[in-house]
């Protein structure tokens, strides 16, 4: 498996997108957070087609991390079944890579 991810969710309102980003990136859980949208997602819930605008939240953090975010997400997401997907980064410039490590470095541990 990659040393480093990018998952992706989807949230009902731009501000809920800013509020899950910035408790990810406060908790040092990702190095970056992108929020993108609108977006329309057509789905089938509960029997029923559904359409929806949604806003699209890339974050980007390691494979150790994942988790922990991913525990995060579940208890602060605004969705009974948030969209939780972790696609791994298979190559990417060096610097920003050791930034994404020392982002998400937790107390008391070097990055890296």
């Amino acid at each position: 498996m990659a040393d480093y991810v990018q998952v992706l969710t989807t949230v009902e309102s731009e501000e809920d997108g800013i509020a899950l980003a910035r408790g990810i990136v406060e908790a040092r859980l990702a190095a970056c957070v992108q929020l993108v949208g609108p977006i329309t997602s057509v789905y089938r819930w509960q029997g029923a087609l559904e359409q929806a605008r949604e806003w699209q939240l890339l974050i980007k953090t390691t494979r150790d991390r994942y988790g922990d975010l991913e525990a995060h997400m579940k208890a602060n997401h605004g969705y009974d079944t948030p969209e939780i997907i972790a696609t791994p980064i298979l190559t990417g410039s060096a610097e920003y890579l050791s930034w994404i490590d020392a982002e998400t470095a937790q107390a008391g541990s070097s990055p890296g």
